[in-house]
């Protein structure tokens, strides 16, 4: 069992428990999903950087990532309908923890000028989102075969009603708010 999931079993099912008042353990919000995903919109000119985005989000995550497509055809950029435009991976269970560790712990301190993490960034339903400026954060990423800088989003899906529980939740992990 990963380090985070042995946390929250023992230290923050207790707290939670504790500052919410839940009578039923099942009230207790937990983390159920994490995405990740980076958008290309230099895909539509250049399809090789999508091919270098695939392969550093797979070792940034652990798992090989699926190919979006555009939905839509929008005439001004040049985009058509099932061309190739981003890559997502979505991670549950132990690989889930096993990245939010190593988010948490290690990439945000590698940030540069770091002073947390917005805490407006909740959805109204307690999932919360972080926008990563560039992939370089990441240790798993080799600087040396990097070609272009690319951002990456990474959401966070609770099973918490509100934003106020999920945020405690995510604060409990270790997720360093700033507000």
């Amino acid at each position: 069992m990963s380090r985070l999931r042995e946390m929250y079993t023992s230290e923050i099912i207790p707290k939670l428990r504790a500052e919410f008042n839940y009578k039923n353990i099942m009230q207790i919000p937990k983390l159920e999903k994490v995405v990740i995903n980076m958008g290309l919109g230099e895909a539509i000119q250049n399809i090789k950087i999508l091919d270098s985005a695939s392969a550093e989000l797979a070792a940034i995550s652990g798992q090989k990532p699926v190919v979006t497509k555009a939905k839509k055809s929008i005439a001004s950029f040049k985009l058509r309908e099932g061309m190739p435009i981003g890559c997502m991976v979505t991670l549950r269970r132990d690989r889930m923890y096993e990245f939010l560790d190593r988010l948490l712990n290690i990439s945000l301190a590698r940030v540069r000028d770091f002073k947390g993490v917005s805490g407006k960034a909740f959805d109204g339903q307690g999932n919360y989102t972080l926008g990563v400026k560039e992939q370089l954060i990441f240790p798993e990423v080799n600087y040396d075969q990097i070609d272009k800088i690319k951002g990456l989003n990474i959401t966070i899906v609770t099973s918490a009603k509100t934003d106020e529980e999920g945020k405690a939740l995510l604060k409990h992990f270790g997720m360093p708010f700033r507000n």
